[in-house]
């Protein structure tokens, strides 16, 4: 009886094994059976061969899976080719679903996926039209910043780790290398400027001996909030590092260095990308992946310059009230900017000053939004300084969404390099927009997001994320929380800045606008600091398009609520409309408008 109860038992394992062999063989080699399962595949095949990015995300850790983090993703154009040979094939497959026998919300899944993977599909052409190591982001600055904030160190296998991931830089930089000069080799080199400042900013990195450098400093800091280890291996793990800075991560950056210096005699100046081969047709391609409309270069110059002129009459009115009624826009507020009382000093004091009151910004305002919206974000949101050695060239504010695992929370990054670019009329406004209830609400909401395939609780959609941070700048003016007319104003001058985007980045890309001359109409525009606007519109060079996303997405989801008002009448209720802009994830700008209208149709339909 026993014998056959364990032959039964060992056929029951078998017949399972074989079950599961056969749909493992399915799932990963032939279509899937659903359409869940190919979009699971889709995105397990991104991501699991990406260990920067599962770091990042932190989905394997609570599982004890941690493979991955001794290693550092693959830079290669190789890699760059065989991805864009998987996304044609993952195209292909999608469109080979009867998307008309799906469920509603898995055609939105459908539609989201196609859309992505057709933009991707027909940029091909322009893959290598653009400047992978540039003075904003590049693998000089994104591997310690990755190395820094995303790799955690909880045991003294995560510290191993850390120092085998520094050792295996070179052969990361060495792929980036590749691409750069394949670039080359088509003609595509960056503008002088980028040159210049990747160098200094390359050459200041290694420039310190390896117990100064911020990766060794910062590792330092890990170990000794680390407990489980003794004194003792701490320091023969802070020595390994240092000889791997030395021997591998300095080498690396000096193998760039030499050959931006050898890159630099070729640089043609400080031309937008109509300079590059097929330059017209790439700009018509960024700004459709970037705003996901068909709009041309000359509508949204025109829209630009429309809104300028508006957003300057409703500055004048609140600068006459405060007072300054002599000058230019520019210089009125350049004025008020300088103003003692607008200002901290620029001390370690003063910023960490700043730092407080960004977080007390965000704690008010996440105190009295129930009204507004009732979905609101499980992660918590900090407020930190932008590292001291990535201020220089960084924007002056960005949002690092939280870890899917709940290891970290979201951070919005305040760059602290001169406080006098940081005065208190506008502190408001960009804590809004980064934190609660912009980029905060709508990147974590999205991560938390349930029963919607796992790509749609991470896909980006610049025009859509943008598009809802500016409009939370509005909204929280809308609800009462800018009620001091200087605050209103910060908010008017940086919707005035995205409104300026949309003229200098045409303007440089698209009418062959200089360098200087976009600086000179944003300050001109602005009243922004020379400084702050130099970073902005050198960003734009190297990033063309995304700056269009900003003002763009936000038009867009004010003409959907004032369309939802105007149907619903008194059936309207804003938090409903937020919660169908922020529980199905980001969305292309058309498909956000489907989303909408289905929304007041239901509506209608309950009357």
């Amino acid at each position: 009886m026993l014998r056959k109860s364990l032959k039964w038992l060992l056929w029951l394992f078998l017949t399972v094994l074989l079950l599961a062999t056969v749909f493992v063989i399915h799932l990963i080699y032939f279509k899937p059976a659903k359409i869940n399962w190919f979009y699971e595949r889709v995105f397990a095949e991104y991501v699991l061969d990406d260990p920067e990015m599962l770091t990042q995300l932190g989905m394997l850790r609570p599982l004890g899976l941690n493979y991955y983090e001794d290693d550092l993703s693959d830079a290669s154009p190789a890699r760059a080719l065989e991805m864009r040979g998987k996304l044609k094939r993952d195209l292909a497959t999608l469109r080979s679903y009867n998307r008309s026998k799906l469920a509603p919300e898995e055609q939105l899944s459908y539609d989201i996926l196609e859309y992505f993977l057709d933009v991707q599909d027909r940029g091909e052409r322009f893959s290598e039209h653009n400047y992978p190591v540039n003075q904003l982001f590049g693998v000089q600055n994104g591997f310690p910043r990755f190395m820094n904030e995303s790799h955690v160190v909880k045991t003294a296998g995560d510290a191993e780790n850390f120092v085998t991931r520094l050792s295996k830089v070179d052969v990361k930089f060495a792929g980036v290398l590749e691409g750069l000069k394949l670039r080359e080799a088509k003609g595509i080199v960056p503008p002088q400027f980028v040159l210049e400042k990747v160098l200094s900013e390359m050459r200041s990195f290694i420039g310190v001996p390896a117990k100064e450098n911020t990766l060794y400093v910062e590792f330092d800091k890990k170990l000794t909030e680390l407990s489980s280890i003794d004194s003792a291996r701490k320091s023969q793990l802070l020595d390994s590092a240092a000889a791997v800075i030395n021997s591998k991560v300095y080498p690396a950056y000096a193998s760039f260095i030499s050959y931006y210096e050898g890159l630099l005699p070729q640089s043609k100046g400080n031309y937008g990308v109509w300079a590059l081969p097929d330059g017209d047709a790439f700009y018509d391609y960024k700004i459709e992946s970037n705003t996901t409309t068909k709009m041309s270069a000359d509508q949204v110059h025109q829209i630009g310059l429309d809104e300028v002129a508006r957003l300057e009459i409703e500055m004048d009115q609140i600068l006459i009230g405060a007072g300054f009624t002599t000058g230019s826009l520019s210089d009125r507020i350049q004025t008020l900017s300088a103003d003692p009382s607008q200002l901290q000093p620029n001390t370690d004091a003063g910023k960490a000053e700043l730092l407080k009151q960004y977080q007390t910004i965000i704690d008010e305002i996440s105190a009295g939004l129930d009204p507004y919206f009732d979905v609101r974000p499980v992660a918590k949101i900090e407020v930190r300084r932008v590292p001291p050695f990535a201020e220089k060239t960084a924007p002056g504010a960005y949002y690092n969404g939280p870890a899917m695992d709940g290891s970290r929370p979201g951070v919005f990054y305040a760059n602290l390099r001169d406080s006098a670019e940081t005065p208190r009329f506008g502190m408001r406004t960009l804590a809004y927009h980064e934190g609660v209830p912009g980029h905060h609400f709508q990147i974590a909401i999205m991560q938390e997001l349930k029963g919607v395939p796992t790509f749609r609780r991470l896909l980006p959609f610049t025009a859509y994320n943008e598009g809802w941070a500016l409009y939370t700048e509005q909204l929280a003016w809308e609800i009462g929380f800018q009620k001091d007319p200087l605050d209103n104003l910060g908010r008017l001058q940086a919707e005035m800045f995205r409104a300026v985007r949309l003229v200098v980045d045409t303007g440089l890309h698209r009418k062959r606008w200089t360098r200087e001359q976009a600086i000179a109409y944003m300050v001109e525009k602005t009243g922004m600091a020379q400084s702050e606007v130099v970073s902005e519109i050198e960003r734009y060079m190297v990033n063309p398009g995304q700056a269009l996303a900003y003002k763009v997405g936000m038009l867009k989801i004010l003409e959907l609520r004032e369309k939802a008002k105007r149907e619903l009448g008194d059936k309207f209720d804003i938090r409903q409309f937020h919660n169908e802009m922020l529980i199905h994830g980001a969305m292309p700008l058309t498909i956000m408008a489907q989303v909408i209208d289905r929304y007041i149709a239901k509506v209608k339909g309950k009357s």
